[in-house]
């Protein structure tokens, strides 16, 4: 870890608020080592999602969490060691979406229900881009710099994504359920929806001034636009006509038994 400023070949941390030098001796002697090292991280995702990760150094870092290089050096050691704790740290807070894990959107994957399937990522994705827009300003930046990090986000999170919800998707169409295309279109325009009204509503016009609809009703008509493009309608009308001739099969029954 370099004391040079942070670029994709360096590394750094940064904190927040510099303290004076007496209550950050005072404040140093309390905090436990983990408390520390939260502290050093939330600090470093608060300004390098202002400032980017060029032109900071670790004399900065130190000085804005009230400690000396040495301390940051000690929690993190490696840039790799602070890009990664600043993944696990949004994972563990909700930044990671596991279709795998008991949630709402596995039970509707269970249970084939396309709607509940894509309506619900969606506003799980559009709900945490909402409460953690300092996370998507750091991945903008990261991007725009060639980070190392936006790589790193891109294998543990995006694919992720790509991979669990394709193979669903690929499931539903062996079934008839879904059109013939390619999953990894269909997810790359599904979150290309969700992505691009969560950077508008960010980054580019928090006031919302072109278009000011709830997240709730954005997942709603995404899922619409989504499923209607999609959708295998000579299996959807097929299951519609089977539905009403068990209908009047059941009628004709119950005539006859009367």
């Amino acid at each position: 870890m370099s004391k040079q400023p942070v670029t994709s070949e360096s590394s750094a941390l940064i904190p927040v608020v510099a303290p004076t030098a007496a209550s950050s001796s005072s404040a140093t002697a309390r905090m436990a080592g983990e408390e520390r090292r939260l502290q050093i991280l939330l600090v470093a995702i608060s300004l390098f999602a202002r400032k980017g990760f060029r032109g900071t150094t670790t004399k900065e870092i130190a000085q804005a969490a009230g400690v000396s290089e040495a301390m940051v050096f000690r929690h993190f050691a490696t840039k790799e060691e602070l890009y990664s704790a600043i993944l696990d740290h949004k994972a563990c807070a909700g930044g990671n979406l596991d279709l795998c894990e008991g949630d709402a959107v596995s039970a509707a994957i269970l249970r084939r229900d396309d709607r509940a399937v894509f309506e619900g990522l969606a506003l799980a994705l559009l709900q945490h881009h909402e409460h953690d827009t300092e996370f998507l300003g750091l991945l903008t930046y990261a991007a725009l710099e060639g980070h190392q990090l936006a790589q790193m986000f891109w294998e543990r999170n995006v694919l992720q994504v790509y991979e669990q919800l394709g193979a669903y998707i690929r499931e539903r169409q062996r079934e008839g359920a879904l059109r013939e295309i390619e999953p990894r279109i269909i997810v790359r325009a599904f979150l290309g929806m969700v992505i691009h009204h969560s950077l508008n509503n960010s980054l580019w016009d928090p006031t919302r001034r072109l278009l000011d609809i709830s997240n709730e009703q954005a997942a709603r008509e995404f899922t619409s636009l989504l499923l209607n493009g999609i959708t295998n309608t000579a299996s959807s009308k097929g299951t519609r006509n089977g539905k009403a001739a068990r209908v009047r099969r059941g009628t004709a029954k119950k005539k006859q038994s009367k």
